[in-house]
């Protein structure tokens, strides 16, 4: 065999042995190989949620490989959801608060791994409105994804849950009108969640989406409104996205998903 054509195949050699070893290397954070740190990881699709898709479509347990940080929903749509630092609250439409057990399951849900990149003070007085705008003269680009912390103290928390269906489950959009109103004042506690860009409609919530829990754990949910009293939000910049679709037997593959969920 002549000197070139050894040259050459032991070249393609290294060419597949190259990616193998970066493979290795990576998953380094998760028991999951492709959840990285930089990913936002999201189960389903919003479409799916406002259409009625309600069933479980991956336990927590398996979710916490993807991330320690995130919100989302439960089965039957039984309440809102939120985590942080690797522990995840259920809010039901009672008002009570429950830490989710591995074998609970969600239809839909974001996560990541939190990592802070950057942190902002956030004047007294400052509402939804208020943060929107603050965040938006602070980040480097619209066109990757956010994930947002804010520890602090409120004036008032406007936020809502909603009651677990039924099969045939409603549209999302009929269940929104029998949310319950939570009115909170003078709490501490922790809001998470994210800014997603504008080509992820349909997909998730573009722009702000967050929930809310309590310091003492006892109430919390779907962020409507507020105002800050003392509070500190923590950004951190995410520019991988995984989108894990419901598998073979769901309902999402007979679906008629619905064209416009921005409203």
């Amino acid at each position: 065999m002549s000197f070139t054509r050894t040259w050459y195949r032991s070249w393609l050699l290294l060419l597949c042995l190259v990616p193998l070893a970066l493979a290795g290397c990576s998953g380094q954070y998760a028991e999951n190989p492709i959840a990285e740190r930089e990913t936002l990881a999201q189960v389903s699709t919003l479409d799916a949620l406002m259409g009625g898709l309600y069933d479980g479509e991956m336990s927590f347990g398996t979710l916490k490989g993807y991330g320690d940080m995130g919100l989302g929903t439960f089965e039957a749509l039984d309440g809102e959801m939120l985590g942080f630092d690797g522990e995840f609250y259920q809010v039901r439409a009672d008002g009570s608060v429950h830490q989710v057990p591995d074998s609970m399951e969600t239809p839909f849900a974001c996560v990541t791994f939190f990592d802070v990149d950057e942190t902002e003070g956030l004047p007294q007085g400052t509402d939804y409105a208020g943060l929107e705008q603050l965040l938006d003269g602070l980040v480097p680009t619209d066109n990757i994804f956010y994930a947002i912390r804010i520890d602090g103290t409120f004036s008032s928390v406007k936020a809502r849950s909603v009651p677990r269906q039924e099969r045939p489950y409603p549209p999302l959009a009929d269940v929104i009108e029998e949310q319950v109103v939570f009115e909170l004042t003078d709490v501490a506690g922790i809001m998470v969640g994210f800014r997603c860009p504008a080509y992820v409609d349909g997909l998730n919530a573009v722009g702000y989406h967050l929930h809310f829990l309590t310091e003492d754990r006892d109430a919390g949910g779907h962020v409507l409104e507020f105002q800050v009293t003392e509070a500190v939000a923590s950004l951190d910049y995410t520019s991988e996205y995984l989108l894990l679709l419901p598998g073979p037997g769901s309902d999402f593959y007979s679906m008629e998903l619905p064209s416009d969920t921005q409203e």
